[in-house]
């Protein structure tokens, strides 16, 4: 019997059974749909939390177009560096105890992480127009929307297109700390073209590997609300990322 549900199994995903097994073909594809909007909820949520921490933050840090005593804390003090390094923190530990965690812990903890991204990101509008801000992160979502898309639909093997973003990444990694040094704006500007690039191709694959871990946890509930939310924040990071990237291009100087 074990190995005739696994034939079967097999067989429903190559799409050569029909009756009975479309039948389990057609609950596997609710199960991978409800999954992957679980997944982008989750993801959802977390950058409205982010948005309305970002705005929030800035509104207390500033008013009259002066830095109040909290934006003068945050953003001059030694303090800044707490807040940029905080999120890392934070995502490091969620990775790292994620298996441990309940699902609401995780949650919890997703939520909070997203929230102090919020907060660090409350600089953009000392430097950017609200205008320029917007319209950006509309751009970002069509292009976010359309590479997902693809990344979930198409039949091609996208691991060896994500090894090599990957790679890129660490360089664009090591350019961005060369360039905290040299402060090079022709650096700059590779930078911003290459992590544009990099995301975008990052987008893609990340939505064909959240896809392929939904056959490693449909079984255990537990772990399946684990991986969405792990899910979630690779698609959160390609997001936010993205975003900044285009923001150097599109974003109009304050």
């Amino acid at each position: 019997m074990a190995d005739f549900r696994d034939n079967m199994r097999a067989a429903t995903r190559a799409g050569s059974v029909t009756g009975a097994g479309h039948t389990a073909g057609v609950g596997i594809d609710e199960g991978l749909r409800s999954y992957m909007l679980r997944v982008y909820n989750y993801m959802a949520l977390a950058l409205a939390v982010t948005g309305i921490a970002a705005l929030g933050t800035f509104n207390l840090a500033v008013s009259d177009g002066q830095l109040t005593s909290l934006g003068v804390a945050l953003f001059t003090s030694p303090l800044k560096w707490v807040v940029m390094l905080a999120p890392l923190a934070l995502v490091f530990f969620l990775g790292f105890r994620i298996n441990k965690m309940s699902v609401a812990a995780a949650q919890t903890t997703f939520w909070a992480y997203a929230a102090l991204v919020g907060v660090s990101l409350s600089t953009i509008f000392l430097v950017f127009t609200a205008t320029s801000i917007t319209q950006t992160f509309f751009v970002t979502a069509a292009a976010f929307g359309s590479l997902s898309l693809y990344g979930y639909t198409t039949k091609r093997d996208l691991s060896a297109m994500g090894s090599f973003m990957m790679m890129g990444l660490f360089g664009l990694i090591i350019a961005m700390l060369v360039n905290f040094f040299l402060q090079s704006s022709a650096l700059q500007f590779a930078i911003s073209a290459g992590g544009v690039l990099i995301f975008a191709g990052l987008t893609a694959w990340d939505t064909q590997k959240i896809r392929g871990m939904y056959d490693y946890v449909a079984h255990d509930e537990t772990m399946m609300g684990r991986a969405a939310i792990m899910g979630a924040l690779n698609p959160y990071l390609d997001f936010i990322n993205l975003f900044m990237f285009l923001l150097q291009f599109l974003g109009n100087r304050d």
